[in-house]
């Protein structure tokens, strides 16, 4: 009777070998895919926000809420409150889904969330130049000129609204500098806002929803060239027309796009 020859322990060695070197060369490219598969996911959670302050704004003729000198996002004046009837069923929105796990259960930067309102975890963040500030406790210290105050403006498409972001809110202004490090804890006291939604979490980019409904992603840098409040140059210091130079940026940002 034929008897078929089995594999030799050489042979199996040699396919265990081969597969374990095309999974090596695939590991990479399917990790990729991954991670732009959930970027897409977050920027699908920005339009559905587009919607959610679309709708605060027709409930509120177009102004938005005051804001408040407070990290309690229990606060009604705090847009996590304000907002909350509007988003608070739709928990799936709330999260990018490259930073999902709280940084009070061992979430890093740029992959953490905060707790917002009923411990609801947020990982996007509010330019917070939009609330409608009119005292000092409102504006956090900041010039009340500079706001906003409203959700139906013209010409949004530079005015970013609401992005990927470290906390729930930021202030920038022009002259802000960027983290020292990737991954850089920016305290609550720290007076560059600039640093909460510069945050290493899409390969050198963060997605962002715009005044005018519009999403993109935003390369790290061209944080600095957007329009975040009525006064803000985005031709400032830490621009190519305000003159920054490639040595002038962190190590770890210098090789990012510009």
């Amino acid at each position: 009777m034929f008897m078929r020859k089995a594999f030799t322990l050489i042979e199996l060695l040699v396919v265990i070998a081969i597969i374990a070197l095309l999974l090596a060369l695939l590991m990479p490219s399917l990790r990729l895919v991954r991670q732009q598969a959930k970027a897409s996911a977050c920027q699908s959670n920005l339009h559905q926000w587009s919607l959610v302050f679309s709708m605060y704004a027709n409930d509120y003729e177009g102004r938005f809420c005051n804001g408040c000198s407070s990290y309690n996002t229990d606060d009604p004046r705090h847009w996590a409150s304000a907002l909350r009837r509007y988003y608070y069923n739709d928990r799936k929105i709330t999260l990018c889904p490259l930073a999902m796990k709280p940084y009070d259960e061992g979430g890093e930067v740029p992959f953490g969330s905060y707790r917002g309102p009923d411990d609801v975890l947020l990982s996007y963040g509010l330019n917070g130049w939009f609330y409608n500030a009119r005292e000092a406790d409102e504006a956090f210290a900041r010039p009340i000129e500079n706001f906003w105050r409203e959700l139906n403006l013209k010409g949004g498409g530079n005015i970013p609204l609401f992005a990927d972001c470290l906390h729930a809110e930021g202030r920038p202004f022009d002259t802000d500098e960027p983290p020292e490090f990737d991954g850089a804890m920016i305290a609550f006291g720290m007076p560059s806002n600039m640093q909460r939604f510069c945050l290493n979490r899409h390969h050198a980019m963060v997605n962002c929803l715009f005044l005018d409904a519009s999403i993109s992603k935003v390369d790290l840098k061209h944080l600095w060239q957007l329009k975040w409040h009525r006064n803000y140059e985005t031709n400032g210091p830490w621009t190519p027309t305000g003159g920054v130079a490639s040595e002038d940026w962190p190590d770890w940002m210098r090789g990012f796009k510009d």
